[in-house]
């Protein structure tokens, strides 16, 4: 039944249960389960045995997994620092500092967006980096975690998109050179590709000028609008009555000795060695694979997982450390408290570590099934005018993401296939068609409820899950629909030109009608405190 139209079936009762049930768990274990029946033709016997590979698949596959074992142990990493940190009073003492200096809700929101932008290298480490740095700040301006993991998320994923110097940027533009190599029609490098599609990638391009509008004005669209008013007329940045990831349960005790460097310092080793490790990882890789090294063959193979891990324990050892020599007497024993710091920080992203395994059950199984490769197939056989395809192309990468939780996936399937299609039947929208391919993955990523980067964000903020999915959606959709447009345009006229022109005229247009509708959103006046 691979390959076949029930092949999206899995995906589907998944997410169509996640938005219905709000419960995540559950409704990725259903999608499991349907998805090891039909790939065992319902044998009961058969099924039982591919829904424990797939659960299994986290840890074995074929031999140790140690890609996502080690994403897994990073994630727990994050939430021991995250407890040590608070259990030295370093977050309390950030807040503070950091309060003094931005003093306004847009000044909050700015932080995350700008960091997001800066550090671009991998998004994981993105989602989760922002988070630690920017949560003390935003929670201390009442900026609802929603609105957190909305800026993280549409950050992230977007700029390691377009960055050449990241690891998507090292994988993309790999792919690409498969795509060139032997094409006589094309004269340009996978390289310089990569960076003829920066401007004609209309979805990531739109997502951040609604990041930038939504963190400079005082306007929320759709359910984020809920979550803003409750965190600043009820003090509540999530609802307390959801399951969130990476919020500590346990009480330390409060006290004056925290210091400022008792956050910084530990990010900034997370931060430095994290890199120093990517930059060492990929230097021996490309010199072990091509016997020679430059900055675009380590960040091709740059080992991220062991680098994150790397980074991780660094900053684990010292934010203990720190605590551990932390001066000041204090009414309590530190060593009373470095196994509860351990324990509560692995409790507390336990769920989001949860999560991640059971979907990446789900996505080996859609990969089983060949869901992907059964929805490209549904465009190459379809009669469709050239000059619609760059907009077909975004359309279709942005479900198959959405389907199968993974903008990696799309890329290695899709690329190809848009590739094959439009050297031969029109290699001047060549690029044009890579480049929707890129966009359409990333805004199917940011709406889908089993994409990783997604569980990873709603992470790195402390959000309820479901919730940032819902409140990401309406923003995603929205400049999806702007995308979509700036295609159909560029490949009518063939001009980069006037498909960029689209898109700015449409993108102002929606932010004047959000302006004009958004008279009655949050007050204004409390934009200039966060007390």
């Amino acid at each position: 039944m691979s390959g076949t139209i029930l092949s999206i079936l899995p995906p589907l009762i998944a997410i169509v249960m996640v938005l219905v049930t709000k419960r995540v768990l559950l409704s990725l274990g259903t999608g499991i389960i349907a998805g090891a029946l039909i790939a065992a033709s319902f044998s009961p016997l058969a099924s039982l045995k591919s829904f424990w590979t797939a659960l299994t698949i986290s840890f074995w596959d074929g031999g140790l997994n140690t890609y996502n074992i080690f994403i897994m142990l990073f994630v727990l990493l994050l939430g021991v620092l995250t407890a040590f940190v608070s259990l030295s009073g370093g977050s309390r003492a950030f807040a503070e500092w950091a309060t003094k200096r931005i003093r306004t809700r847009r000044g909050a929101r700015l932080l995350p967006v700008f960091l997001g932008i800066l550090i671009f290298v991998d998004d994981y480490f993105n989602a989760l980096a922002v988070g630690q740095i920017a949560r003390p700040v935003t929670d201390s301006h009442k900026v609802s975690r929603a609105k957190l993991a909305y800026f993280i998320d549409s950050t992230s994923a977007p700029i390691c998109s377009i960055a050449p110097i990241s690891s998507w940027g090292a994988y993309l533009i790999g792919v690409i050179g498969t795509i060139l190599a032997g094409a006589s029609v094309v004269s340009y490098s996978a390289l310089e590709a990569f960076l003829l599609m920066i401007p004609m990638n209309f979805y990531v391009l739109a997502t951040l000028v609604f990041v930038f509008f939504a963190a400079i004005t005082n306007f929320d669209f759709g359910e984020m609008r809920k979550h803003e008013r409750r965190a600043i007329e009820k003090g509540e940045l999530f609802d307390p009555n959801k399951e969130v990831p990476g919020e500590l349960k346990e009480e330390f005790p409060v006290h004056n000795n925290g210091r400022v460097i008792d956050l910084v310092l530990p990010i900034i080793t997370l931060v430095a060695v994290t890199f120093g490790a990517m930059m060492l990882t990929g230097y021996r890789g490309s010199m072990a694979e091509y016997g020679r090294s430059d900055i675009w063959t380590i960040f091709e193979m740059t080992d991220v997982p062991v680098s994150l891990l790397a980074g991780g324990i660094a900053g684990v050892l010292v934010a203990l450390v720190l605590f551990m020599t932390q001066s000041g007497k204090g009414d309590f024993r530190k060593s009373d408290f470095i196994v509860p710091a351990f324990t509560s920080g692995i409790r507390a992203m336990m769920p989001a570590v949860s999560i991640l395994i059971l979907a990446w059950a789900l996505t080996y199984l859609i990969g089983e099934l060949e869901t992907g490769a059964f929805l490209s197939g549904v465009v190459e056989r379809a009669n469709i005018p050239v000059e619609l395809l760059p907009a077909i192309m975004f359309v279709l990468a942005g479900v198959m993401a959405f389907s199968t939780g993974t903008s990696w996936g799309s890329f290695g399937i899709l690329l190809p296939i848009a590739g094959e299609i439009m050297l031969n039947a029109a290699p001047e929208m060549l690029i044009a068609s890579l480049a929707a391919v890129l966009g359409g993955a990333v805004f199917g990523d940011h709406c889908s409820p089993i994409s990783d980067s997604t569980i990873m964000s709603s992470t790195g903020a402390g959000s309820n899950h479901i919730d940032h999915v819902a409140t990401q959606l309406p923003y995603a959709l929205s400049s999806a629909a702007i995308a979509t447009t700036g295609y159909v345009v560029m490949g009518l006229t063939d001009s980069l030109a006037l498909g960029l022109l689209t898109v700015v005229i449409l993108l102002a247009s929606v932010i004047i009608i959000w302006v004009m509708k958004g008279r009655t959103a949050t007050p204004a006046i409390h934009e200039h405190t966060g007390n």
